[in-house]
């Protein structure tokens, strides 16, 4: 089944038709890097957002950015996987205008006023102001190349077309090439990620359109003056003279910007929040553990720092936990209600709602996007089960630190169990547990509200219940068919 095709904006009908109403309304050219100076600075002065989306960046990556742009600087982004980087590439594209004049037909995207080949140039010659203009949104003036060793000079610079030649057209004709990603981007913005990943003779193709703003094709210069901000992607590791960059490209880039994760926990957590697309409730302190969860595996001396550990590790983890609860929603609907009490709702309720047992199932199914050290092997999951129940004990210390948590340790002091686990309902689990003392200011601290659902009570419990373990102040044994059972001190 293939894609939809992407929705092509349609030009308002005020904008001018031909390029005498295009000089009569006043346009006048501007390169690229002149429109995005100038729309950045607007942005500024009216204090708008100027890179929607992007969390975490703001008094750091930013900055540096803008000045960059400022300055009218190719650059590059220099970070580990999943720190943001083609995020924050792609959002430049907004600070382009939402609509800009080109000739009709142009794979160039020429602008009216300022034509670069020689068929544009003969065109605006003859028509002069009866020149039909088109209009390019912005969503179509970015351009985007994933680096992979196959990628060719073709690919993006462009090749001979055999058929025009046989047609009769001479090798020394611009219209013979049949122009690649780069120039068919000009007056846009290229991005080129994981840069060091091509192969050096094609980084030497880029040298020209960085400096010189002119293509070669198999020999044949054409001096097109190519008007476009291009911005790559690379690991810090690659980028280096040592590495798989060549060192004239390097210095061809005006700036070089280093990316970083998410500097501390809010913002872990606001990117979570703002990435995750959640398919159940996620309580704020399940969401907390999992945000310290992925920094103790970035920081954990197990895992190959050189790889990092990706944003979207932890958003995957909110994503899994929220499966695991509209699963157990599910399938408590369709089950035997327990005897004496009532079957819990349907997830089409709204209902299903995540706990910090559901956690567990993270670390067997998002291993695999972790590098571990060569010395690990085999220990995988022993290592993230120990990072995820260190970081669930530091939520549980934060959270609910001065509180007299005895009501919880009391109910199982005379030989008393609670069982939970993937399948016991929230209606069992509060049935088992009855009146707490202390509660109720358990589930305020949690930011559950006066008037928790009951479902919202039980992830709330089953919090208290595994922190209370972790702490070394309650049993726990995990029963052959998977449940979780508390009781006794530990």
């Amino acid at each position: 089944m293939t894609a939809p095709n992407p929705v092509i904006p349609v030009p308002p009908a005020d904008l001018p038709r031909t390029l005498g109403e295009l000089r009569a309304a006043g346009h006048r050219y501007r390169t690229v890097k002149q429109e995005l100076r100038d729309n950045l600075v607007a942005r500024m002065r009216a204090g708008a957002d100027r890179f929607p989306g992007i969390v975490g960046y703001e008094d750091t990556v930013l900055p540096e950015v803008e000045r960059a742009l400022l300055a009218g600087h190719d650059m590059v982004l220099l970070g580990e996987r999943g720190q943001g980087k083609t995020r924050l590439i792609r959002s430049l594209a907004a600070l382009l205008d939402e609509w800009t004049p080109v000739i009709p037909g142009s794979v160039l995207n020429e602008h009216p006023l300022h034509p670069l080949t020689p068929a544009s140039r003969g065109q605006v010659a003859e028509a002069g102001d009866d020149l039909p203009v088109g209009w390019l949104h912005r969503s179509m003036r970015y351009g985007e190349k994933l680096a992979t060793p196959d990628t060719s000079v073709g690919d993006l610079i462009g090749d001979i077309d055999p058929i025009r030649i046989a047609e009769g057209r001479t090798l020394g004709d611009p219209e013979t090439i049949h122009f690649g990603l780069v120039p068919r981007t000009n007056r846009g913005i290229f991005a080129v990620n994981e840069l060091p990943d091509l192969a050096e003779r094609i980084q030497v193709a880029l040298l020209n359109v960085l400096e010189e703003r002119d293509i070669q094709v198999r020999g044949y210069q054409l001096r097109l003056p190519l008007d476009l901000l291009l911005v790559a992607s690379a690991n810090p590791e690659d980028y280096t003279n040592r590495g798989r960059i060549i060192t004239p490209l390097k210095d061809r880039f005006g700036a070089e910007i280093r990316t970083h994760y998410p500097v501390d926990l809010e913002l872990e957590l606001a990117l979570i929040r703002q990435e995750a697309d959640l398919v159940a409730e996620v309580p704020e302190h399940v969401l907390e553990v999992l945000a310290r969860f992925a920094r103790a595996v970035r920081e954990s001396p197990s895992v190959d720092p050189r790889s990092g550990v990706s944003a979207r590790f932890a958003i995957a983890a909110a994503e899994t936990v929220a499966a695991a609860a509209l699963r157990r929603a599910a399938l408590l609907a369709g089950a035997a209600p327990p005897a004496g009490g009532d079957r819990d709702p349907a997830p089409t309720g709204g209902t299903a709602v995540a706990r910090i047992g559901d956690a567990v199932s993270v670390t067997s199914t998002l291993r695999g996007k972790v590098e571990f050290e060569s010395g690990e092997e085999g220990r995988e999951i022993e290592v993230l089960a120990h990072l995820l129940r260190t970081a669930t004990a530091e939520t549980f210390r934060a959270r609910l630190a001065g509180l007299d948590l005895s009501g919880f340790t009391d109910l199982v002091a005379e030989g008393a169990v609670i069982e939970t686990g993937e399948l016991v309902g929230a209606a069992d689990l509060l049935r088992q547990v009855g009146t707490v003392p202390g509660l109720a200011k358990v589930l305020d601290r949690l930011g559950m509200g006066d008037a928790p659902t009951p479902e919202e009570a039980a992830a709330g419990v089953e919090f208290v219940l595994e922190g209370l373990h972790l702490t070394r102040r309650l049993g726990k044994d995990v029963t052959d068919s998977g449940r979780t059972v508390y009781g006794g001190r530990g």
